[in-house]
């Protein structure tokens, strides 16, 4: 991996899938990546920024929960002051769950809109903070399906990728004047990954006939993100097989 110093980039929500994937795709063009993942899975990130830096890239892990705004503007302090600006912001927190409307309890509702919406709000606040003074920067969310329709089973995670849609829709217009990219990525079908493995038994087939998001082709996506002109700007693309029917 290059290693050219172009500033800092931060994934939150770092997982085996996407957001592994993300983090990797922007060290390797040179970026240190600054992962967060709840504070219990520590363990499993921390491996995970071993083996980008044993790949040639600079890597950190933080233990975060990104729905508390103390934590998340400590966070954003601590990356500005100890690893360098803030090139790339990545919002990356899924949240899917499936209920009856009647199933739902409300801590369930409440508590699904804070992982999906609320702490994406906090992470575009703080991103926008320390860019906007530079006039620079790309703050990045990755959106899904629910969040241009909802389906039966999924109001609660719907309602939350719904605004959190919303908001990088606001921040998009706030914030471009200053110089800020803010996109929204729709990524719509299965994706390859330790969940889609434990939950189907045909996920290489649909690998060999591209019937299947694969992480590290998103993530390119979201690299070309950041790289475009500020003269031709893309706020929202959506991502699928070419199978997927919508």
């Amino acid at each position: 991996m290059a290693t050219t110093g172009k500033g800092a980039c931060l994934v939150v929500g770092v997982g085996d899938g996407v957001g592994g994937a993300i983090a990797r795709a922007f060290a390797a063009e040179g970026y240190e990546v600054c992962m967060t993942r709840r504070p219990r899975h520590l363990d499993q990130l921390e491996a995970m920024a071993e083996q980008i830096r044993a790949d040639g890239g600079r890597a950190r892990a933080y233990g975060v929960d990104a729905r508390q705004e103390a934590e998340m503007v400590a966070l954003f302090d601590q990356i500005e002051a100890e690893v360098g600006p803030l090139e790339v912001v990545v919002f990356n927190i899924g949240a899917n769950v499936r209920f009856t409307v009647i199933d739902t309890t409300a801590q369930v509702f409440s508590k699904v809109w804070e992982m999906a919406c609320f702490a994406g709000f906090l992470t575009g606040r703080e991103a926008a903070r320390v860019m906007a003074p530079r006039g620079r920067g790309t703050i990045l969310f990755t959106g899904a399906s629910a969040s241009l329709r909802g389906k039966d089973g999924f109001s609660a995670f719907a309602s939350a990728k719904a605004g959190l849609r919303a908001l990088a829709q606001s921040l998009a217009r706030e914030m471009g004047p200053q110089g800020v990219h803010v996109a929204h990525v729709v990524v719509d079908g299965a994706i390859d990954g330790v969940f889609t493995r434990q939950m189907r038994d045909d996920v290489q087939g649909l690998l060999d006939r591209d019937e299947i998001l694969k992480p590290d082709e998103i993530a390119a996506n979201y690299v070309w993100l950041h790289n475009q002109p500020r003269s031709a700007w893309t706020h929202e693309i959506d991502l699928r097989p070419h199978s997927e029917t919508w």
